[in-house]
Formats: structure tokens, sequence, C-alpha cells
């Protein structure tokens, strides 16, 4: 039996490599960051992989500067959702105390100060700018903007039961970013694909927030799951219906005008594809059970990634 890493979170992935092989002085940094839990990278990367492949889909042109904007796009999400995580946990270091799954955090136990996590933050925010400024004009002015959602959010569960709008509105803002990116231009599928992206985000955040239901009622934080209680698989269904017609539309929005029945049915499957995943979720959810919930809000990795294959594919026929 192995001892328990001095300073692991609570809900961090089990040897993870934060704990094993970070050097120890980087570790608390790293855990605000949430280095330690990649899924959030990955619920932020994968709405701009959408948007690029679709934007490749509908251009029908790729090239090695989209290597480097799918390249970017993925170490910008490491930073911003670090980032994000950082500003998260600085405004709500008081609430976190209070949570059993959150005390253990960089801030609240005592692992970094305020300051320190200030800095942090602002190193992690420089780096993000200067990839953001490889990019074309639109997509630099989209990328500023996004930090307005990030700002919001850690607020948004202290004046409304809908805190996971405005995640969405923050995690899925790299749809619209690396489409722009592609195409120098903003576009209505982008625009769908974003709209999409949140009632997905509604459907897995809404799961992950069952596990705080008890200490979110304590303490007055609200959210969608405390606001549906034993509704939610009305509300999850809905969510997920709306992420597949929503996402739906916009790959055929692109692919239709081409003709080409083939490139319509595969880009579709993305969406379809997607939505059988969700389907899968809520067969399983339960909303007291905190081991399956983190395990089905984990698996929306695997979902968002087929929409990027099936637009992939789509864009080679």
């Amino acid at each position: 039996m192995t001892d328990t890493p001095q300073g692991q979170v609570a809900d961090a992935v089990k040897d993870n490599w934060v704990d094993r092989f970070a050097p120890r002085a980087t570790r608390p940094f790293l855990r605000l960051a949430r280095a330690d839990r990649p899924i959030g990278t990955w619920l932020l990367l994968l709405p701009c992989w959408w948007g690029l492949a679709l934007a490749i889909l509908s251009t029908g042109r790729a090239s090695l500067a989209d290597l480097w904007i799918a390249a970017g796009c993925s170490a910008g999400a490491w930073l911003m959702r670090g980032a994000g995580c950082t500003w998260n946990d600085i405004t709500d270091r008081h609430i976190d105390a209070s949570v059993a799954r959150t005390r253990s955090r960089p801030l609240p136990s005592g692992q970094v100060t305020v300051k320190a996590a200030l800095i942090w933050l602002v190193v992690q925010c420089l780096v993000a700018f200067a990839i953001l400024l490889s990019f074309n004009t639109a997509a630099i002015i989209l990328g500023i903007a996004a930090l307005l959602p990030v700002a919001i959010y850690p607020f948004a569960k202290r004046f409304t039961w809908w805190p996971q709008v405005f995640l969405g509105l923050a995690f899925n803002w790299g749809a619209l970013l690396a489409w722009t990116a592609h195409t120098g231009s903003l576009g209505w599928p982008a625009v769908l694909l974003y709209v999409g992206g949140i009632f997905w985000t509604l459907f897995y955040d809404t799961i992950y927030a069952h596990q705080d239901t008890e200490d979110d009622a304590l303490i007055g934080v609200k959210s969608t799951a405390r606001l549906f209680g034993d509704n939610s698989p009305k509300w999850l269904r809905a969510f997920l219906v709306l992420t597949v017609v929503i996402i739906g539309a916009a790959s055929m929005m692109v692919t239709v005008p081409s003709g080409n029945v083939l490139t319509v049915v595969v880009a579709l499957g993305g969406a379809w594809g997607l939505g059988w995943h969700l389907a899968w979720q809520l067969t399983r959810f339960i909303p007291d059970d905190s081991d399956r919930l983190i395990m089905l809000f984990r698996s929306n990795r695997n979902a968002g990634l087929l929409p990027v294959l099936f637009f992939a594919v789509a864009a080679l026929l």
C-alpha cells in the first residue's frame, strides 16, 4: 500500500503525473491549474477542434497553418483552463474550505498564498496571449473577448441557479475562435456549434454538480443540479436533444450546399455519435453515487472526440 502524496487534491486522478513526477515545489501550482485532472482541458479543447474541423470542411482546404491552429489551441486550452481554475480558486477559496470535495485544494489547504496564485494566474494568461497573437486579427479579438465569461463564471453560482450556462459560454468559446482562425471571419455554423456546445456543457456539468448538492445547500451555492433535483434526468434528456439537433444543424449548414450526400451523412454522424454517448451516460446516471458521477463526467472526453473524428473524415471525402 502506497502513501497518499502530500497535498493531493481529493478528486484528483489517482497516481496522476503531478503527484508522482512533478518537482515538489511546482505541485501546488500545477494543482491550481488542475494539471492533475486533465478532463477539464479536454472539455475546453474539444470545441476548438470541432470548430477547426468544421471550418476545414466548409472551405474544402487544409494547410500546415491548420496544424498550428490545432496545436496552438491545445496549448492555449491547457493554459487558459489553468488560468480559469486559478481564478476560480482565488474567488472561491472561502467556499472551497466549506465543501468536502474542494477543501484540499491548494488555496484553502494553505499550500499556496493568494499572492502567489495571482502571479501564477498572470503568467498563464501572458503565455496564452503570446500564442493567441500568432492567429489572425479576428481570432485575436475573439480570444480577448473570451476573458469576459471566464471572469464572470466563478461568481455565477452566487447570483443564478444556472452557473453551468456561464461555464458553457466560457468552455465552448474555442469553437468560435478556431473557426475564425481558419476562415478569417466568424460564421453561423460556428455560432450553432457554440450554442450546441453550451447545451453539452449543461449536460455534463449538471451531472458533475450532483456531487456537491448537500454541501452547496448548506452554504447557499446555486447549481442546476440543486435546481432540477429529482427532475434532473428530464432536463438532461432535453439538453441531449438540443445538443444533437444544434450541432447537427451546424454540420448540415456546411455540408448540404456541397450536394455530396455521403459527406452530409458522415458529418451528421458526429452529432449522432455524441448524442448516443450522452444517452449512454443518461442510462447510468445515479445522482447520489459520487464515483459514478465523476466517471460519467470524465467520459465526456471520448464523447467530445466523436464530432472531431466524423468532421475530419467528412472533410476527406
